[in-house]
């Protein structure tokens, strides 16, 4: 091998190995670079989603989050920040602004049954969904407005208790007792507007029969209140009403142990002689005529039994503990049926 050969070999041989040198320093630095790179860029994804990408700890489930009209992209991030929905109304206009929603956001009342991260929140925002599905409420016949405003205020963040009652004593007796289905963010005004309107929807089936009975409706609906409570079945109830029309045509007191409900709450076996001696206007024991109110909401069918009466001349009846309804024509017979039925 000649003097040039044996140069070249070493020339290549040291290159070789240099280059060898060179590709495991990199290989190792390389890695390390890669390692702190992983490093630094999980601990900013992870500062980012935990202070401004996740829901905030305290996000607002089950509550009504309200996005007034008018209001312009910074001040809806406001609102949604300062309602504890989103962590960073910065990072919430940039995702806005990046998916093309920061000028179609919609405002209105939002209801959220989860927490949602900020994107989320910019997609629901975004698309107006407000997440408002009706609430389906049943009021059972004979309740009162005191009823409804403690199963309504359970319910409607917006309802008032206090301005329900207010407004809707005035009106016992005509919210109608049925199945409603009200939005989350109904209120005490949507509420009372609803059942008065099914009220006289539902008493202009019995129009005829109304106009036929010829009695003031006011009259009509504080019996049927009674009528309601005092009888389960259309036949008891028909033949009571008829008990209390001719009572109250031959001024004698109703003595209906049902209108105590509405004033102390109490029932027939509850009641006592002080109770029955009180000067509540509600205590038909001691004031003849009908109460000054309704004392609950009348079904329609006491409605109908009301203003269709069965009249066999009865002027006394009891319930015995099996619930049957026994009539008497005179007290005498009233106090035999005492006797019989109720051991007294």
């Amino acid at each position: 091998m000649d003097e040039f050969s044996r140069r070249f070999e070493k020339l290549y041989e040291y290159v070789h190995t240099r280059t060898h040198e060179l590709l495991d320093h990199w290989r190792v630095h390389t890695n390390r670079r890669t390692i702190l790179f992983l490093i630094l860029g999980g601990s900013t994804a992870l500062i980012l989603y935990l202070y401004a990408i996740r829901p905030p700890s305290n996000f607002p489930v089950g509550q009504l989050v309200t996005i007034e009209k008018g209001l312009t992209q910074e001040e809806i991030a406001a609102t949604l920040y300062e309602s504890d929905v989103i962590q960073s109304p910065l990072l919430f206009r940039i995702v806005a602004k990046v998916t093309k929603k920061d000028r179609q956001l919609h405002a209105g009342d939002y209801l959220f049954k989860e927490p949602k991260d900020v994107f989320s929140i910019v997609h629901t925002v975004g698309v107006g969904a407000y997440g408002l599905e009706p609430y389906r409420v049943r009021i059972s016949e004979g309740a009162m407005t005191k009823d409804m405003a403690r199963l309504f205020a359970a319910m409607l963040p917006r309802f008032n208790t206090e301005r329900f009652l207010a407004d809707a004593q005035p009106l016992e007796g005509y919210l109608f007792p049925d199945t409603y289905f009200f939005l989350p963010n109904s209120t005490e005004t949507d509420v009372i507007q609803a059942m008065n309107e099914n009220f006289y929807s539902q008493t202009a089936m019995l129009e005829k029969e109304i106009t036929a009975f010829d009695r003031p409706l006011q009259d009509i609906v504080i019996m049927a209140s009674i009528v309601e409570r005092e009888a389960r079945k259309y036949e008891d109830r028909r033949m009571i009403a008829g008990v209390l029309w001719r009572r109250l045509d031959k001024n004698m007191a109703l003595q209906a142990d049902v209108t105590f409900l509405y004033t102390i709450g109490k029932g027939s076996f509850d009641l006592t002689l002080d109770d029955l001696a009180s000067d509540s206007p509600y205590n038909t024991y001691k004031n003849k005529g009908l109460p000054p109110t309704p004392i609950g909401s009348p079904s329609l069918a006491a409605l109908e039994a009301t203003v269709t009466p069965i009249d066999k001349g009865y002027l006394f009846y009891l319930a015995d503990n099996s619930g049957v309804t026994h009539y008497a024509k005179t007290y005498a017979q009233h106090q035999q049926n005492e006797r019989m039925y109720l051991g007294k």
